[in-house]
């Protein structure tokens, strides 16, 4: 099957099967921006203030809802308000891996309520295709939301000796194949529509998984913590759709300017994908 990532967001937007995606497109497109800003900040009012000043220039929000500090109803008010105000998406980084009783009493329960609020959710599949399975389910069965929530399977990670590779990668793809409507795509380095240990797997003539890349950074090449950092031009050519990027924005000086650096870096490089797919067709 041939690659859909080489299309525009609109285009892919018309005849994609999951809601969300069509609206994440949407957005992309309005705003010309594919950054996900990776707010790993550790209080409420620190995270609703970069959420306000940056929101205008991101697609999502990524959060790590569990660092802080002070979490409480006013935190998810806040979030909610922000991404209406801006028009972003809200992407909580979870990582999901249990089995799949335990992880549906941590999406829909619990003090975090995480389904409530937030559109994304992701999850590893080393516990097995159950976790994806019981967050699909506890999707479709609050009806009304179903269509305003997905799920991103973790299929690669950027850290440095990282064991998400081979069969576990290709396990993620073939997960993901089942749950068209709920799993919107990866978390991965790289576009891996083409990736399965089955190469005689069938594949829908519409899917088109989204992919989004992290460890993404203009300027530095990673950390002291096995961090391996990629830049917007690179990610984008490997098949990346949508650029999460943290330290180097919420972190920077001028944090207003260094999103807008990314954002313009971030849909250079999406146009120039585009337009070398048109070029060559």
């Amino acid at each position: 099957m041939t690659s859909k990532n080489t299309l525009s967001f609109g285009q892919r937007a018309s005849n994609h099967p999951n809601a969300l995606v069509k609206r994440l497109f949407q957005i992309a497109e309005q705003k010309k921006t594919n950054i996900v800003l990776s707010a790993d900040l550790t209080t409420t009012k620190d995270l609703l203030e970069i959420a306000d000043s940056l929101g205008p220039y991101i697609a999502v929000l990524k959060t790590h809802i569990d660092i802080l500090s002070d979490f409480d109803t006013s935190t998810i008010q806040g979030l909610t308000a922000l991404s209406q105000k801006h028009d972003f998406l809200i992407f909580e980084d979870r990582k999901f891996i249990d089995i799949g009783n335990t992880v549906q009493k941590q999406y829909k329960g619990g003090v975090l309520r995480i389904h409530d609020w937030a559109h994304i959710v992701n999850a590893s599949v080393l516990a097995g295709e159950g976790i994806i399975q019981a967050l699909d389910q506890t999707i479709h069965d609050h009806a009304g939301v179903s269509e305003d929530r997905a799920i991103l399977i973790l299929a690669e990670m950027t850290s440095k000796g990282s064991l998400a590779i081979g069969d576990y990668t290709r396990a993620s793809v073939e997960i993901a194949r089942k749950y068209p409507q709920t799993v919107m795509g990866f978390v991965s380095t790289k576009e891996l529509s083409s990736y399965s240990s089955d190469q005689s797997t069938v594949t829908a003539d519409n899917e088109d998984f989204v992919v989004f890349t992290t460890g993404v950074n203009i300027s530095s090449k990673g950390d002291a913590l096995g961090q391996q950092y990629q830049t917007p031009t690179s990610a984008m050519a490997g098949g990346s759709d949508f650029l999460i990027a943290g330290r180097g924005i919420y972190a920077a000086a001028d944090p207003v300017a260094a999103v807008k650096e990314y954002q313009a870096a971030g849909w250079e490089a999406y146009e120039q994908r585009c337009s070398r797919a048109t070029s060559s067709a």
